[in-house]
């Protein structure tokens, strides 16, 4: 029986370490680029399994495509997919939870640390002649400065040894209460109205879920301690990005630093480009030519051990093992 896996969008290639392995699983490889759910029915309509990056799965998509068993997710976030559509028509969902935590967590501190060193403005000032230590404002030593990790998983744990390590303190939270494990870390577990009361940075590291979505809106912003900064490596839904540019022209906040943004490329209008105070990367957090083939190669697997009848190493949702659906 041929047994066939649709690519219906990603963000990186090339992609012949999944060819290479649809080869030797005997599997026939479709690809295409759609972020349009139409465009995922045409192309995934023969296809027992889908692996996607930010293409909408939807109910309407798995319900038009009966063959699908698997849907395998190019990354951690699976906002794009309707999980419980998923579960209920008894196909798997999975993703590749740690395939760039260490990059992710050295990205977020190398933020933190030219927000706090001033490079970028130093580097601007130097260029435009201008010379002196204090010439880009008062800075301070990272003992002195307090940095609170919203989100304790494995990328919150990840940053948090690394801020100790630079003479951070380190406050986190986390909604699903792994912040209980911060003492053995060296790390205090606080509750999200302490952790943004007291931190001089504040790092999100949480996915996107109905509770997280505009996590960080205008009310949690205003608690935030006045000139205090915000870094955003986790998802760009988490925050309320007119809140966000408000406060930095208040001065409310001293800065920010991020990488991913509620819509993708950031559009050229937004007032977020034209504000010194804020680092800006392209969602580049989770990248290294390291963590591109572990990430390929293992949501590739996850395909292909549904198709040979296997759960995925790594599932979303595992509550759907005792009702699977059979392939049409």
């Amino acid at each position: 029986m041929s047994r066939t896996i649709a690519i219906v969008d990603h963000a990186f290639a090339p992609i012949e370490d999944e060819r290479r392995i649809a080869e030797e699983a005997g599997v026939t490889l479709l690809t295409g680029e759609t972020l349009e759910e139409d465009g995922v029915i045409d192309l995934a309509r023969e296809a027992d399994a889908i692996l996607c990056d930010g293409a909408p799965i939807t109910s309407r998509v798995l319900e038009a495509l009966p063959r699908i068993r698997v849907v395998s997710e190019y990354g951690i976030g699976y906002d794009n997919i309707d999980v419980a559509a998923a579960t209920r028509l008894g196909v798997w969902v999975a993703n590749v939870p740690g395939f760039c935590t260490t990059d992710v967590a050295t990205h977020t501190i190398a933020m933190a640390l030219a927000l706090v060193r001033n490079l970028v403005p130093f580097d601007r000032a130097v260029r435009a002649g201008i010379w002196g230590a204090t010439s880009q404002g008062p800075m301070r030593r990272t003992a002195s400065l307090t940095f609170g990790v919203v989100g304790f998983g494995r990328i919150g744990q990840a940053v948090a040894s690394r801020a100790i390590a630079i003479g951070f303190r380190v406050l986190a939270w986390s909604p699903s209460g792994a912040a209980l494990r911060g003492p053995a870390l060296g790390v205090e577990a606080v509750g999200l109205p302490e952790l943004l009361d007291r931190s001089d940075f504040v790092s999100l590291h949480v996915p996107v879920t109905p509770t997280t979505r505009g996590l960080i809106d205008r009310v949690a912003i205003a608690r935030m301690k006045p000139g205090s900064r915000l870094i955003n490596a986790g998802r760009g839904a988490l925050v309320d990005e007119a809140a966000l540019v408000d406060a930095l022209a208040s001065g409310h906040l001293g800065g920010a630093a991020l990488d991913v943004f509620p819509r993708e490329p950031i559009p050229s209008d937004s007032p977020l480009l034209m504000r010194q105070d804020v680092l800006l990367t392209p969602h580049a957090a989770f990248y290294s030519e390291e963590s591109l083939v572990e990430l390929q190669v293992s949501a590739m697997r996850n395909a292909i051990a549904v198709l040979d009848g296997s759960a995925p190493a790594t599932p979303v949702n595992p509550e759907v093992s005792g009702r699977l659906r059979v392939s049409r």
